[in-house]
């Protein structure tokens, strides 16, 4: 290939829409436009034709994903339009033979998708001697959440093949650029541009990328850095989202409106209002975590107030969250610090220094144990384990992203029954 292509992945599931991205997509600079499997799966063949009818200047791929009948779903997908035709390159062999020999007779290109191949090198390798035309190395959204790096993939497959190969996996501008400058052909972007509050402009800026090749050189934040950064804009809905409702506290109540928090839990066990182990948790809490109170034995009694409050913030403690009371809250409220909390009470309880720093404890219904992640706006409460934490926040971003889009399209004239296609996902006895 003599230039490197940018394909837009429409992994959407409505025609109406997936068309009206695509032409942002093409205003951008985007070369092909691919049928996304979702949206294959949703609208079948006529989702291929109608993308064909539509931008007759643009190769079509059709990501048929097969994994069998190849013959069969390459005839399908090249009558109703499609210039390339995508298939698992997992597949027997008999399939992907089968599908080079329809492709030869229908005209169209074969890509072979490594997506969860045990052995991607060597099969890229066995892939190209079956005569598929184009190998994509793909790293799939599942595996992303978890962190695998789809730039990886492409430098282990790209040496061991003379044929194209395309980059697919959760493409950035940084692992766009990166992908060219390791050789790829062709790099396949779906939400960092679909899911764009502006798609041409997002576009853009991937294909100027791909102008500017330099060497990949891997992630520039920790996991933990990275955490951070997309809770700090991500909301509690988005993560109960990711998270499919699990996590949610009951009861909580932010004290001051307006004020968002989150960071690693630092658990507290304590009882009836004793206040000495929630005060002695600002000592043990690094900057940027979140005191995590369960104040057992009811709420007649603050366990917490305007000098604890005032502690924290001098310890550069992000915020507070009570299973109990709160008492000073004229004062918190001045200071306009994050604090979720049952109930406001005058009442203190006596530094007995009953109770631990660092249990695991029960806080609002939900376990918590310390090193989880917490976030929380107005909306609530949500724990996040700390053995998902990065898979979480990272699919708190892909809702994040979708709301984006949504909110875009609200904005252009169409209601939310209308963007979402309620009417057609309705249960009908």
């Amino acid at each position: 290939m003599n230039r490197s292509v940018l394909q837009v992945a429409l992994d959407l599931v409505e025609i109406d829409r997936a068309i009206t991205i695509a032409g942002e997509a093409v205003l951008g600079g985007a070369d092909w436009l691919e049928v996304g499997t979702p949206l294959i799966k949703s609208e079948g063949m006529r989702a291929v034709s109608a993308l064909k009818s539509a931008y007759t200047d643009r190769l079509i791929v059709a990501d048929m994903k097969t994994a069998d009948t190849g013959a069969i779903e390459v005839e399908m997908a090249a009558k109703s339009g499609a210039d390339i035709v995508c298939v698992l390159g997992s597949s027997d062999n008999s399939v992907i033979a089968e599908s080079v020999r329809a492709g030869r007779k229908y005209g169209v290109k074969i890509m072979a998708d490594l997506i969860s191949v045990p052995n991607p090198s060597v099969r890229a390798g066995e892939l190209e001697k079956l005569g598929v035309d184009i190998i994509c190395a793909h790293t799939g959204i599942d595996q992303q959440m978890i962190g695998t790096d789809s730039l990886d993939l492409l430098m282990k497959v790209i040496k061991e093949v003379s044929i194209p190969v395309a980059a697919a996996g959760g493409i950035s501008e940084k692992t766009a650029s990166g992908a060219i400058s390791a050789g790829a052909s062709i790099v396949i972007v779906g939400g960092s541009i679909i899911r764009s509050s502006d798609v041409t402009e997002s576009t853009r800026r991937i294909k100027n990328a791909m102008n500017r090749p330099a060497p990949y050189t891997g992630p520039d934040k920790t996991s933990d850095d990275e955490i951070r950064e997309i809770l700090s804009y991500v909301s509690s809905s988005n993560v109960s989202d990711a998270m499919h409702r699990k996590g949610s506290m009951t009861e909580m109540k932010p004290l001051c409106s307006g004020t968002k928090a989150a960071g690693k839990a630092v658990t507290v066990q304590t009882f009836a209002g004793d206040w000495a182990k929630p005060v002695e948790a600002i000592d043990t809490a690094s900057e940027g975590d979140i005191i995590v109170i369960n104040n057992d034995q009811g709420v007649n009694a603050a366990p917490w107030g305007e000098l604890a409050t005032i502690s924290c913030i001098n310890r550069g403690v992000n915020g507070v969250i009570i299973d109990g009371a709160v008492r000073d809250v004229e004062g918190i409220k001045k200071l306009q610090y994050p604090l979720w909390a049952k109930a406001m009470v005058p009442n203190a309880g006596e530094p007995k220094g009953f109770g631990e720093i660092g249990s695991e404890i029960q806080c609002g219904g939900q376990t918590v144990s310390s090193g989880d992640w917490i976030i929380a706006d107005e909306s609530g409460v949500v724990v996040i384990p700390k053995n998902r934490a990065y898979e979480i926040a990272r699919r708190a971003k892909e809702v994040y992203n979708t709301e984006l889009r949504v909110r875009e399209e609200l904005r252009q004239g169409k209601t939310l029954a209308q963007v979402m296609n309620l009417l057609r996902w309705e249960k009908h006895p």
